[in-house]
């Protein structure tokens, strides 16, 4: 049976691809939209939980309009849910992404005055002028030069990528510097490193190679317990987002193993390296 977290289908409406595949009353080829404020929460139903954020900039295709929520299927990982129609507008192409931790979009290049916005790292943006200090956005905002990656260019150091993060809240659901889970801190540092990684912990634990257990950890290894993931810091200790700390949080690997299975989840499942 389809995921249904990946599977653009509802019994209302269904992506074109899947026609006699799911049954749906209509089928549509969908149309690309663009998040347009700081995060935008995915939704199980209208209304219902968060399992996932998109952000700012981020591309998404909507299939239909139903209570006030666009039916949506994320450009970046194919996660499918709800999302508040206020949240988008029309699509465009980024042309950059911010890989600060956060920054902000002023109406004027100039850092004095009041703010429009607060994005995450992460976040996409299209750069239509070069202004030294700041680049003026498409939307005619200006963002900090220094806190801007062209797009295709990468981080290569995911671990280091996840340190900016540090101190972030915890958050279910969550993908931004405002509070992020577990999955969603590994995901954000992997696709800063151009490697795709899918969007829940389950599906995580499918990527890379598996790691035997008398083989050392190395720097960037994932390890796994159900329903959770940590990135190996270093040589003792690991980086997480997670409930205990409430944040994202450098914890001794041993001190983590041990806790996380004596609160009862569990030891650990998986062992996986990316190269």
């Amino acid at each position: 049976m389809s995921d249904p977290r990946l599977t653009p289908a509802n019994p209302r409406v269904a992506h074109e691809t899947l026609r006699g595949l799911v049954k749906a009353q209509r089928f549509t080829p969908g149309m690309l939209r663009r998040v347009i404020t700081p995060v935008a929460d995915i939704l199980r139903q209208p209304n219902g939980p968060r399992d996932r954020q998109a952000l700012y900039g981020e591309q998404v295709l909507m299939l239909e309009e139903h209570e006030g929520h666009a039916f949506v299927q994320a450009e970046r990982d194919g996660y499918v849910g709800y999302m508040d129609i206020v949240c988008l507008g029309s699509a465009q192409g980024a042309t950059h992404w911010v890989s600060a931790a956060a920054t902000h979009l002023y109406p004027e290049p100039d850092f004095k005055i009041r703010e429009d916005l607060a994005i995450s790292f992460g976040s996409r943006l299209t750069i239509v002028a070069d202004h030294g200090r700041f680049c003026e956005t498409e939307d005619g905002l200006f963002v900090p030069s220094a806190h801007l990656t062209s797009r295709g260019d990468f981080l290569r150091d995911p671990a280091q990528t996840a340190g900016l993060f540090l101190g972030t809240p915890y958050l279910w659901g969550g993908n931004s510097r405002a509070g992020i889970d577990c999955s969603g801190l590994v995901q954000a540092a992997l696709l800063a490193a151009g490697i795709d990684c899918p969007a829940d912990s389950d599906m995580q634990e499918k990527i890379g190679r598996p790691i035997p257990d008398i083989a050392p950890l190395a720097r960037g290894d994932f390890l796994f317990w159900k329903g959770h993931v940590a990135m190996v810091f270093d040589h003792e200790r690991l980086i997480h987002a997670n409930a205990h700390h409430m944040a994202v949080a450098l914890e001794k690997i041993e001190d983590a193993k041990s806790r996380i299975e004596n609160q009862g989840d569990g030891p650990v499942t998986a062992r996986r390296r990316l190269w």
